[in-house]
């Protein structure tokens, strides 16, 4: 996953963007990049790591630019290349383009590999490439056709910022899948994943991206392009429970709402006699404070989280995220030794992370571990630019919850109930991405 940021002012960017950026750390903290136009040319910085460490006084401080377009990047697992950090550029039909994604595109080793046939070689591993490619294949001076006929080829969960050298647009698919916004006020026009991104402008004035929807920010304003055909929504439910920052208003829910609801949910479906509940911090601390609340016993912090270490789950290997929750998480003795301890968390993906974490709580002198999961068992893979495993590495696609509290070592696991989550989001059920809960993908792969 990745987070992505447009933004057109009547003054300079430059400070807007690293504020913005920062905001939407969260979506991907492997790399950065910005692409800012002089209103002729597009200049580029990009680097390896966070965006505090990437962007400094002396590659920002004499930058002056009124337009341009920003990423923040988890890499999948072997893709973390200094060729693959976005915005990527494009020089073609004397213009010049670039690109910065969030999502995946299901269909891109098919595309890729028919161009290839016709002799197309491409310079990184992204689908964000294909993305570009195909957009400057078909423009022939109108940008949004040229988007248009490109949407028709790919298939996939993508929201995209595009940024010549005198406008900057913003699309996301037809089933609006991944998450994507515009906020304006007197100065700035903003496109963002997240509502984070755009409040730090001290914009209050936003609205979500219509699945389909085309953008355009120029000298003339904004514009906006929708689809011809409307086709039925299907938001990232795991937007709610993990990626999105608990502030987030996506699709008019709020996520920190719905994590405390989830919670709250949980202690009626699964309730359990114990002296705390403990978060696993941060996606699962609403979600505990409900559970809490509701059940009538304390909350308490009974994990300590190293505020400096980024977020486990999009580590790009395993064998960081085991070490990751080792240096972001360090159980508090004098808060759960000698106590029974309900630990709520957000989901459970692999398994192994759970484990461990649950070993040292109870090294820690827990009397027992009771694990509540406020998202139903992980049992597919995600296409659309969450990066899960193969189906065989998800712990909840192989054994029952039984069988998963045994191997994790908790002395009770339970979920919530699809059906409950579904309906705390007070939405049309039908209007989520459910395919990593159920198996029920809106895009099948083999339907293209």
């Amino acid at each position: 996953m990745s987070g992505v940021v447009a933004i057109s002012s009547v003054n300079n960017i430059v400070k807007k963007f690293y504020y913005s950026l920062n905001s939407i750390q969260h979506r991907g903290q492997d790399a950065t990049g910005m692409v800012l136009s002089d209103g002729k040319n597009l200049n580029r910085i990009k680097g390896k790591g966070l965006v505090h460490d990437v962007y400094t006084r002396d590659n920002l401080g004499n930058l002056n630019s009124h337009f341009g377009i920003g990423h923040v990047r988890c890499s999948p697992e072997g893709c973390n290349q200094d060729f693959n950090i976005e915005p990527l550029v494009s020089f073609t039909k004397n213009t010049q383009f670039s690109i910065a994604h969030d999502g995946n595109i299901i269909n891109y080793s098919a595309l890729k590999s028919k161009l290839e046939e016709e002799g197309i070689s491409f310079h990184t591993q992204t689908d964000s490439e294909l993305i570009l490619f195909l957009i400057t294949r078909f423009y022939e001076g109108d940008i949004i056709t040229a988007i248009r006929e490109t949407m028709k080829h790919i298939k996939g969960g993508y929201s995209c910022v595009l940024c010549l050298p005198d406008k900057v647009i913003g699309f996301r698919d037809p089933h609006g899948i991944r998450p994507l916004m515009v906020g304006e006020n007197d100065e700035d026009l903003i496109i963002a994943s997240e509502n984070s991104a755009i409040e730090i402008l001290s914009i209050d004035d936003y609205r979500d991206i219509r699945p389909g929807e085309i953008v355009l920010i120029d000298a003339d304003g904004l514009h906006s392009y929708q689809m011809d055909n409307e086709i039925t929504p299907k938001h990232c439910i795991f937007e709610y429970v993990y990626t999105s920052r608990s502030d987030a208003y996506i699709e008019k829910i709020n996520s920190y709402m719905f994590r405390r609801a989830c919670g709250e949910v949980l202690s009626e479906e699964s309730p359990v006699e114990a002296d705390l509940v403990c978060p696993v911090p941060d996606s699962g601390t609403p979600s505990a404070i409900g559970y809490a609340q509701k059940s009538g016993i304390p909350f308490a912090e009974g994990l300590v989280k190293n505020r400096y270490m980024g977020r486990t789950f999009i580590k790009s290997t395993q064998e960081e995220r085991e070490l990751a929750v080792r240096l972001k998480l360090n159980p508090q003795k004098s808060v759960i030794r000698g106590k029974r301890i309900i630990l709520v968390d957000d989901s459970i993906v692999r398994g192994t992370t759970s484990a461990k974490l649950i070993r040292r709580i109870r090294e820690a002198g827990a009397k027992e571990v009771h694990i509540r999961v406020t998202s139903p068992p992980f049992i597919n893979p995600c296409f659309y630019g969450v990066d899960t495993p193969d189906k065989e590495k998800l712990i909840a696609s192989k054994y029952n919850v039984d069988q998963m509290r045994e191997i994790i070592g908790a002395d009770s696991l339970e979920f919530i109930s699809l059906e409950s989550m579904l309906k705390i989001t007070k939405a049309n059920p039908n209007h989520f991405c459910t395919a990593c809960f159920t198996g029920d993908y809106p895009i099948k792969k083999e339907d293209i």
